[in-house]
């Protein structure tokens, strides 16, 4: 809460990353030390998964491995951010209606940790309902977040769809209007959430972003359609706040910077970052096995001798800290751009 706080204060958005392991994560905390930037750690249906291991049990009606990964991830996070020394806002992301029980096992252990820590173990928790009508996209919404404000845990919600492929998700043909809340739409969301007590909450409405890698200029951003729609909210609540709403970008890769900043300029405190993240982490093993590619083939015998053993360039520790290494440098390069390095003081 108070990081998100202080990044309205200040006008920058949050930076969430996506995490799969604890490589991930690793890469993540150390780009937040290094570069003096809050950062939030977020996991998606799949990634948690990921985290728990692919072979394990995940039937459709408890999505236990999901639950299981996600728990254990967030447990992860708090066990070594001390020992970074960054604060970390933890967080799930995308959660439609079919996966409700990884959201309701999530949640559980939320409750179960503010028991023992007076504290949810989630910062918060996404609920993406956008495909389903307004009216039932709100019902639910409110019933979870009646939960989560009794344990301090925020809820971050999406308006209309972003566009493009996530997480075995494609939303690539969904209907253009789609794509672009509306004021009234989001009218409804804020009023509605405003009467449950103590609730905190985000939305992520829709302004024609998408998920994925596309050429910049090739994603159309209506980041006016966040502004419009704070003028209008301000009016509604007689509000002395120029932007009583908090948005969250979804989607940014293949958008023109001008068009991202207008739209952080209109109350986004929160922004994800997956995509390119990804490639750079695969960029790094890439440059590794093109330098090393002569000592990757055999464990023994190299241009240095038939004999010479090839173990250190093998090592998992050596090829995924290169990815890693890759990853930190791109993500210094997102803290740049979205004005959030140094923010620690």
């Amino acid at each position: 809460k108070d990081l998100l706080a202080t990044a309205k204060e200040h006008g920058y958005p949050t930076p969430a990353v996506n995490c799969i392991g604890t490589g991930s994560i690793n890469q993540v905390l150390e780009a937040a030390k290094k570069f003096n930037c809050p950062v939030m750690v977020q996991f998606s249906n799949g990634g948690s998964q990921f985290y728990a291991g692919k072979s394990l049990p995940n039937d459709k009606d408890k999505l236990q491995a999901c639950v299981l990964g996600a728990v254990a991830g967030a447990k992860y996070v708090r066990e070594v951010a001390e020992a970074y020394g960054v604060p970390v806002v933890l967080h799930s992301d995308h959660c439609a209606k079919k996966l409700l029980p990884w959201f309701d096992g999530m949640l559980a252990a939320d409750e179960e940790y503010f028991k023992k820590h007076g504290e949810p173990l989630f910062s918060s928790h996404m609920l993406d309902l956008s495909e389903e009508p307004l009216n039932e996209n709100i019902e639910i919404c409110v019933k979870y977040l009646k939960r989560m404000a009794k344990i301090n845990c925020l809820l971050e919600m999406e308006l209309g769809i972003t566009g493009g492929e996530e997480d075995g998700v494609n939303n690539e043909g969904v209907d253009n209007a789609s794509m672009y809340s509306q004021p009234d739409e989001i009218w409804q969301v804020v009023k509605a959430f405003n009467e449950v007590p103590n609730s905190m909450f985000t939305i992520a409405a829709a302004f024609g972003n998408c998920h994925g890698v596309y050429k910049v200029g090739n994603v159309k951003l209506a980041p006016e359609i966040l502004g419009n729609a704070q003028k209008y909210i301000k009016e509604k609540m007689n509000s002395k706040e120029d932007k009583p709403v908090n948005f969250v970008f979804h989607g940014g890769s293949g958008s023109e910077k001008k068009a991202i900043e207008e739209a952080l300029g209109n109350g986004v405190i929160k922004m994800n970052i997956d995509t390119d993240i990804q490639w750079a982490a695969w960029d790094g093993v890439r440059k590794f096995e093109a330098e090393k590619h002569d000592y990757l083939q055999s464990q023994i015998g190299n241009p240095e001798g038939e004999d010479k053993p090839n173990k250190k360039y093998y090592d998992p520790r050596t090829w995924m800290r290169k990815s890693e290494e890759s990853a930190v440098l791109r993500l210094e390069e997102t803290f740049k751009d979205l004005k959030t390095t140094g923010m620690l003081g």
